[in-house]
């Protein structure tokens, strides 16, 4: 499993995802989740990936190989092609479509599931950053100021402080480190999720995408989860004891 998020603010986009791929008690691997399709002064697209593997892999060998031909008989559509991020989603979602006529159908004939969710972030020329959820049946949404952040894969124990902290005017900075506490969150609560982590900020001023990866031994991820850990505890304590429970005492 894995837990990928994106968030899409004022001052720019941030998508995340960590890396874990399988858990058990003695089978756990890693794989990429987070891929760079296309970095070019002109456009930057990545897609955060959840779900099957095989159905994943597949969708991005599409994008960058070529989908097959359109009804106007365009052979090579890839993702380099697309004008606008609307159109970038459109293929990922028409990637997605293929992917589950081959491989999904092939999955399903020994009883496994080949569905996959992705997040499409990016730029594409003088347009401000986008960010799109494609499900798995290869339709898909934009994200919108009213909720400025999707999830996908197991995200629930990651989700309470998106809510109560995110808005679109956070900055790029606070919402790395808030969206840093919320894969610690799913990471303690979760044995599915697990570092290293992908990160990459693109700004919405034009300036070149940040990439990071946040290994198990990160020093500040560390630090975080220590001082969030001891801030809650003290927050908990300080907090009135519910006054009922003075009749017990």
């Amino acid at each position: 499993m894995t837990y990928c998020l994106g968030l899409l603010l004022d001052a720019g986009l941030i998508m995340m995802a960590d890396t874990r791929t399988n858990a058990g008690v003695d089978d756990i691997s890693s794989y990429r989740k987070l891929h760079c399709l296309i970095d070019r002064p002109d456009r930057s697209l990545y897609v955060a990936t959840a779900g099957n593997l095989s159905t994943s892999q597949t969708v991005i060998s599409l994008l960058r190989e070529g989908l097959p031909a359109d009804e106007e008989g365009q052979l090579t559509r890839t993702i380099e092609g697309a004008s606008t991020m609307f159109r970038a989603a459109q293929l990922v979602g028409e990637a997605m479509q293929v992917a589950n006529r081959t491989v999904g159908q092939a999955l399903a004939s020994i009883k496994i599931s080949g569905a996959s969710t992705m997040l499409v972030g990016g730029r594409i020329g003088q347009a401000p950053p986008a960010l799109y959820l494609v499900y798995s049946a290869g339709n898909f949404i934009e994200c919108k100021p009213d909720v400025p952040f999707f999830q996908i894969g197991e995200h629930k124990y990651g989700r309470p402080i998106l809510d109560r902290v995110i808005d679109p005017a956070t900055s790029l900075a606070e919402a790395v480190k808030i969206g840093f506490l919320s894969f610690d969150a799913s990471i303690r609560s979760n044995l599915a999720i697990a570092r290293p982590l992908d990160l990459v900020v693109i700004p919405s001023d034009r300036r070149p995408p940040l990439t990071r990866r946040i290994e198990a031994d990160d020093s500040y991820f560390d630090d975080l989860s220590a001082r969030w850990g001891d801030l809650l505890a003290h927050a908990a304590a300080a907090i009135p004891d519910p006054p009922f429970m003075a009749e017990l005492e």
